[in-house]
This record gives structure tokens, C-alpha cells and sequence, in this order.
């Protein structure tokens, strides 16, 4: 099969390190530059991403669009896209919920074949090996896992129906990240009362429990912009399912609370505490 010409929407850190995996399997990988941040631009020039001037470019050149940004702005996109008469394969890999990943996909198609996608794990640098589930035509996943080959990113298909790998991505979520949420209260209580470093040493003997990692919480913190908004797409998948969303909706308010401290690498845990106690 022909290298393809790959375009991300857009280059955020997960996205920028997921096209320089597609990199190596395609003839190019674009970007538009248009209405983007400076940061933007640094990560795409870092990892060897060409610059386009407009969607439309992009659109035109690509076989292959890969949608990675906030879950809120996914809808958008793609019926920016649409409008764009996109025909090739639109891999929709947001955090979102499977009933809009399938809007997405009536949105697009029969225009354009759409993979629904959710990657767990962290961006593939420095070692790290995130699994992109896949779900959707069979020839169009196979496309997929054709670009990511010998990678730092795997890929697993897990059926023909969009919507499976949103549903994945999402379940995972609403575990992981909500563990980490009640990791920080739990710790801001501790605090509280002067016993936090005892709560560590406790959690220290179960290797297994987020708890004995309370140095995350700065992390989780610089995060909350992003994941917040993913746990609330959780939150709306389970209402759909019949169950209780309160929990997860009450960790997204929680993380609300972070939203100023976005992609901080400087907090410190103190910092991440004091800002988690002031409403």
C-alpha cells in the first residue's frame, strides 16, 4: 500500500507526538498553522510536522486526518470538516462519548470513513507505549494499524461499530482519572489535620494504590483543563447506560477547581493542595 499523506487536528502534546508516530509510515504529516498557538507551532516543528495555511489545505492533501483536541471541540471540528467534503479516513480519537462519536461519523460519512478512536496512555515519548483502540470498517482500521506500525504506539481494533473505542477510552478514564481526584482530597484532608505524611506511609505499604503516589497530584492538577471535560463525556456515557453519573461529575468539579493551573510543570504538591482548598 502507498505511504499516505496524514494531516492531526491539532499538534496539543498528545497530538503532536502521535503524528511523528505516523510519521514514519506516511509521506508527510500536516498541520495548519492558522488561529494556533505559539506553543502549537514549537511542538510541531519539534517533531517534524509541515505547516499548511488552512484547513483546507490540509484537507485536500491528507488520505488520513487524525482528530485529537479538547472533547468539547470535536463536534465542531469535524462538521468544520465536513463542510470541507473530506473523502478519505477520519480517525475521530477524542475523549469523547459514543453516542457523539457516532454523530460524528453520520456527520462525515459516506464522504469519509470514519475510525473512532481513544488512546490510553501517555503521549509515546520518552519510552512511554500508549495502545490506540480502534473501532470501525475493516479496511479503514486496517489503514490504521498499517500507519502505526512498528511504532511507540500500538494499536488493538476492537470491532466494526463506532462508538467501541469511545467506550474503552472513556471507562478507562472514568477510573483513572477519578482515582486520582480522590487521591488529592484525600491527601488535602490529611493535610488539613497534620497527618498527611502518615496517610503516605500507610498507602506506601500497598504498592498497588494510586494513594502512595501523592507526588500525581501536581500532575493531576496541570491536567484538570483536559480531564475534566473527558469525565464529563464519561459522566453523560453512563447516564446513557442506565447508571449513576454523579460521582464522575463531582470529580470533573473538583478538577474545575485546577483549571488556572493549566499545564503547569512548576506546581508543587503544596501548590496543587492550596489551590484544591480555595473555591
Amino acid at each position: 500500500m502507498d505511504q499516505p499523506t496524514v494531516g492531526i487536528l491539532h499538534p496539543g502534546s498528545m497530538g503532536a507526538a502521535v503524528a511523528a508516530c505516523a510519521a514514519t509510515n506516511a509521506v508527510t504529516v500536516l498541520w495548519c498553522e492558522t488561529g494556533r498557538s505559539t506553543a502549537s507551532a514549537e511542538r510541531a516543528a519539534q517533531f517534524g510536522l509541515t505547516p499548511v495555511a488552512t484547513l483546507a489545505e490540509l484537507l485536500d492533501r491528507s488520505d488520513i486526518v487524525i482528530s485529537l483536541c479538547p472533547p468539547a471541540a470535536a463536534e465542531d471540528l469535524a462538521r468544520d470538516v465536513a463542510e470541507h467534503r473530506f473523502v478519505g479516513v477520519y480517525v475521530e480519537a477524542n475523549a469523547i462519548n459514543p453516542e457523539r462519536a457516532q454523530r460524528i461519523a453520520a456527520l462525515l460519512e459516506p464522504g469519509a470513513t470514519v475510525v473512532d478512536g481513544g488512546v490510553v496512555g501517555s503521549p509515546p515519548v520518552g519510552g512511554k507505549t500508549p495502545t490506540l483502540y480502534l473501532s470501525g470498517a475493516t479496511d479503514a482500521t486496517m489503514r490504521i494499524e498499517t500507519l502505526f506500525a512498528g511504532t511507540a504506539i500500538r494499536t488493538a481494533v476492537l470491532g466494526t461499530e463506532v462508538g467501541k473505542a469511545s467506550a474503552l477510552k472513556l471507562s478507562y478514564a472514568s477510573f483513572q482519572k477519578t482515582s486520582r481526584v480522590l487521591v488529592a482530597l484525600a491527601v488535602g484532608m490529611a493535610r488539613e489535620h497534620g497527618v498527611d505524611q502518615e496517610l503516605i506511609e500507610v498507602a506506601s505499604r500497598r504498592t498497588d494504590s494510586y494513594l502512595s503516589e501523592p507526588q500525581y497530584i501536581a500532575k493531576t492538577a496541570a491536567r484538570a483543563w483536559r480531564w475534566g471535560p473527558e469525565l464529563e463525556e464519561a459522566a453523560d456515557a453512563l447516564a446513557a447506560a442506565g447508571l449513576p453519573p454523579e460521582m464522575l461529575r463531582a470529580a470533573a468539579a473538583t478538577l474545575a477547581r485546577w483549571n488556572d493551573a493549566k499545564d503547569d510543570s512548576s506546581l508543587t504538591l503544596t501548590d496543587a493542595l492550596d489551590r484544591l482548598a480555595q473555591p
